[in-house]
C-alpha cells in the first residue's frame, strides 16, 4: 500500500522558546510547539497535578446524583450498579462499587452478557435488579440512550442516575440525574471523558461532599487509567491527567489482580503500551467471550488464590478470542473476494455462525486492511447483530441515522458503531448506506503518515530519544512522534521471522542506526547493499548487554 509522506509545518523559533523555557531538548519542545499549547496548558501537559483536575459539581446533575446517593447512604439503601462488558465498563462498575462500600452501602452490580442480552439496559435485568430490593440504581458506561428503559425502572419504582460519556440523543432518559459531558449546554470544560472518567468525577463529587480526604478517590487512578487509555478516548487535557497520574499509581501496584495480569502479559515496563495491548485484550476478552463477570472479580478480590485463578481464566479466554478473531477474519476475506464487496462504497458482511463478541475487532481489521468502512453482522434467530468501524471523514453513526428506518438498533460515534436490525432488511440496508455515502464528498482514503520533524543522525543522542518520554502516555490525539531521516545508505539489510519483519542497518557518515520494520519483512528483497533511502518511524532505545543505543520503529522506506 502507498504511504502518503505528509509534514507537519515546524515553527522553530516557537521550539526553541519552549526549549528555553522548560529546559527541554529541541526536538521534544518542535513535538510540544505542534501542539498550539499556551505555556499554563504546556506545563500541565508535562507535569500534571492533581490540582489540574476539573470540578466535578460543573456537570450537569453531579448535584442531584450526589445528593441522592448521600440519601442512599443515610437510609442505608440497597444500591446496583449496571455496567458495561468492556475495559470501561468494568473498571467504571469496579470504582464506584468499591468506593460507595467503602461509604457502608451495600452494592451489588449487573454487567450484561454481551452474548444474550448485548450492550445497555433491558428490562429483563431492571426487573431482577427490582426483585432483589434495590432502591437506586446507577448506570455506568451506558444509559444515556435507555429512554424506554428507564421509564420502565420508574414504573416499578426504582430511582435511576445515569452516568455517561456517549452521544446523547435528542430526547435524554427521564431519570432523577443524567451526568454526561456530552449532554448539550453542559458547562462542563472537557466533553471527552471515558465512562470511568464520569465515574471519578461522581466519586469525587461525593468526596467534597461528605468531606472525604481526597486520596480515597485518586487511589482509584489507576483503575480509572485503565479504562480511560482503553477505551480510546483522546489522550488530552483532563484524559491526560488521569492517563499520567494513573500509571504513576499503577507502577506501585497497589491493586493486586492488575499486578498479576500485568505480570502475566510479559510487558516490562507500565505506559499506555503496556495498557493497550498487553491488558486491554484480556479484559475485554471476558466481556467477548462471555465471561465479564471474572474480570470484575479480579480487581476487587485480594484472595492470592483467587486471583492467580482469575488471572489464568483471563488468558485463557484471551487466547480463544483470537483464535476465533482469527477465523472470521479468513472467512470474511472470502466472502469479500467471492462478493465483490470491494466495489461497494461500505463493506457489509453477515454470517450465521460468527461470534458476536470478536466482529468489532475484525471490522476494525477489515477498515484497516482496505481503508474502508466495514460492518460485519451475526445472524440469529432472524436478528443480524454486530458492529461497524469507519475511516477518517465519513461519520458512520450519522450513516446509521439516515438509514435507521431499516434498524431495530443502533448506538456508537462517528468511528465505531453497534448495531441491529432483522434479516429480511438486510439486503435494504446494505442497499440504502452504499447509496447514502456515495452522495458523500469522502477523499479516496490512503494511508498519510503525518510527520513531525525532519532530523539527521548527528543530532539524534540516547539521552535526546529518552526525553521524548515526558510526551507519554500515547494514545488517541497524542500519538508517538514521527521522524523521518533522509539519504542514509543501506549497510545491511535482512528479513526475520521467516520473512515477517524487517532488520536494516543504515549509515550517515560515519554515524549508524538501525531500524526494524514490523510485519514490512516482503521489503527485504526490494533493496540493495549501498542504496541510498529515506526512512519514517518511531525514535526508540534499544538496551542490549547493557548498551543503550537509537533505532528507529520504522512505518515506511523509499
Amino acid at each position: 500500500m502507498n504511504k502518503k509522506w505528509q509534514y507537519i509545518e515546524n515553527d522553530i523559533n516557537k521550539a526553541k522558546e519552549i526549549s528555553d523555557k522548560f529546559n527541554i531538548s529541541l526536538l521534544t519542545a518542535q513535538i510540544i510547539a505542534n501542539k498550539d499549547l499556551d505555556d499554563e496548558k504546556i506545563k500541565i501537559f508535562l507535569e500534571p497535578t492533581r490540582n489540574n483536575f476539573y470540578d466535578p459539581f460543573l456537570l450537569p446533575d453531579m448535584e442531584i446524583a450526589v445528593d441522592r446517593i448521600i440519601k442512599a447512604i443515610e437510609n442505608k439503601e440497597k444500591v446496583v450498579i449496571f455496567g458495561d462488558y468492556d475495559v470501561d465498563g468494568i473498571t467504571s462498575t469496579t470504582v464506584l462499587k468499591k468506593f460507595l462500600e467503602e461509604r457502608g452501602l451495600i452494592v451489588g452490580y449487573h454487567i450484561p452478557n454481551r452474548l444474550k442480552e448485548g450492550y445497555g439496559l433491558n428490562k429483563e435485568a431492571i426487573k431482577q435488579i427490582v426483585d432483589d430490593k434495590a432502591t437506586l440504581m446507577i448506570t455506568v458506561d451506558c444509559g444515556i440512550s435507555g429512554i424506554e428503559d428507564i421509564e420502565y425502572a420508574n414504573s416499578l419504582g426504582i430511582d435511576t442516575i445515569v452516568t455517561d460519556h456517549h452521544e446523547p440523543l435528542e430526547e435524554l432518559p427521564n431519570a432523577i440525574a443524567v451526568i454526561d459531558p456530552k449532554i448539550q449546554n453542559s458547562k462542563y470544560p472537557f466533553n471527552q471523558l471515558a465512562g470511568v472518567g464520569v465515574v471519578f468525577k461522581l466519586i469525587q463529587g461525593l468526596s467534597k461532599k461528605l468531606g472525604i480526604e481526597e486520596k480515597e478517590n485518586l487511589k482509584y487512578l489507576d483503575l480509572v487509567c485503565l479504562g480511560t487509555i482503553s477505551d480510546i478516548v483522546p489522550l488530552i487535557d483532563e484524559n491526560r491527567v488521569i492517563a499520567k497520574l494513573g500509571l504513576k499509581l499503577i507502577e506501585t501496584q497497589r491493586n493486586q489482580g492488575l499486578k498479576s495480569l500485568i505480570i502475566s502479559s510479559g510487558y516490562k515496563g507500565i505506559n499506555s503500551n503496556t495498557i493497550s495491548f498487553g491488558i486491554a485484550p484480556r479484559v475485554n476478552a471476558c466481556g467477548r467471550m462471555g465471561f465479564a463477570d471474572d474480570a470484575l472479580k479480579l480487581f476487587i478480590t485480594d484472595d492470592i488464590n483467587e486471583i492467580q485463578e482469575l488471572t489464568n481464566k483471563l488468558n485463557k479466554y484471551n487466547r480463544e478470542r483470537q483464535e476465533t478473531e482469527k477465523a472470521i477474519f479468513d472467512e470474511a476475506l472470502k466472502e469479500i473476494e467471492q462478493n465483490n464487496e470491494l466495489d461497494n462504497e461500505i463493506i457489509v458482511l453477515s454470517n450465521e455462525g460468527w461470534h458476536h463478541g470478536v466482529i468489532g475487532i475484525v471490522s476494525s481489521k477489515i477498515t484497516e486492511m482496505y481503508l474502508k468502512p466495514s460492518i460485519l453482522l451475526c445472524e440469529e434467530n432472524g436478528i443480524c447483530k454486530g458492529s461497524g468501524r469507519s475511516i477518517q471523514g465519513l461519520d458512520l453513526h450519522e450513516a446509521l441515522c439516515k438509514t435507521s428506518h431499516n434498524l431495530e438498533k443502533y448506538g456508537g460515534h462517528s468511528m465505531a458503531v453497534g448495531l441491529g436490525l432483522k434479516k429480511e432488511n438486510l439486503k435494504d440496508f446494505k442497499e440504502e448506506i452504499n447509496n447514502y455515502i456515495k452522495t458523500l464528498d469522502i477523499q479516496k482514503a490512503q494511508l498519510v503518515l503525518d510527520i513531525d520533524m525532519n532530523v539527521s543522525l548527528k543530532d539524534l543522542t540516547v539521552n535526546i530519544v529518552k526525553e521524548l518520554k515526558k510526551l507519554e502516555p500515547f494514545g488517541e490525539a497524542n500519538r508517538m512522534p514521527l521522524f523521518s531521516i533522509k539519504n542514509l545508505k543501506i549497510d545491511s539489510i535482512r528479513a526475520l521471522s521467516e520473512g515477517k519483519h524487517l532488520k536494516l542497518r543504515l549509515k550517515d557518515d560515519n554515524i549508524e542506526i538501525d531500524a526494524i520494520g514490523f510485519n514490512l519483512g516482503y521489503l527485504a528483497d526490494e533493496y540493495k547493499l549501498g542504496e541510498k533511502v529515506d526512512i519514517v518511524g518511531n525514535l526508540e532505545i534499544n538496551s542490549y548487554n547493557g548498551i543503550d543505543s537509537v533505532q528507529m520503529n520504522l512505518k515506511d522506506i523509499r
